[in-house]
């Protein structure tokens, strides 16, 4: 198991992997389900706004900027999480485990945040999308938790390498 300060540096790396190609796929089912590609990132700022800001469908700051970094601390919070559990791992550096255990992570993400979660602290999102959609955002999620993880494995492997 990794240490947590291993485990912050490889969540904060991971997670913004993961939030940015969430956060992609957010904007493109919003764009299709909802004709506003916004609306899916608003929604996660109901953590602050409640109910209006899961309808609310045109970006602006107080709802889209705050939806995001919401998201994007949400990611972190879980990348660190995958980063304690798996990060040391020598097989999580090859990219099949890695994807196996950032989907695995994503799994446990997807099930805290939509059904054991209170309502107010839910993403929001999935007030505006598809099932389809919400599958995909954390797909993309698993995606960007195994390539960060996989990056910062490949630093260190580099950096033990030039010494």
């Amino acid at each position: 198991m990794s240490t947590w300060k291993q485990a912050l540096r490889e969540g904060a790396v991971s997670g913004a992997a993961a939030s940015v190609l969430s956060a992609a796929v957010l904007l493109l089912a919003g764009a299709r389900q909802n004709r506003a590609p916004a609306a899916p990132v608003n929604a996660v700022s109901h953590w602050i706004w409640d109910r209006p800001a899961l309808a609310e469908d045109g970006p602006s700051a107080r709802h889209t900027l705050a939806g995001y970094l919401i998201h994007h601390a949400a990611s972190v919070w879980w990348a660190t999480l995958h980063a304690k559990a798996w990060g040391t791992r020598e097989r999580a550096k090859r990219p099949g485990p890695a994807l196996a255990g950032a989907a695995a992570a994503a799994a446990v993400a997807c099930l805290v945040d939509l059904k054991l979660t209170p309502r107010r602290l839910t993403p929001g999102f999935e007030h505006r999308l598809s099932a389809g959609a919400l599958l995909g955002v954390y797909a993309c999620f698993a995606v960007g938790l195994a390539l960060g993880s996989m990056a910062v494995a490949a630093a260190e492997d580099e950096g033990r390498g030039a010494r």
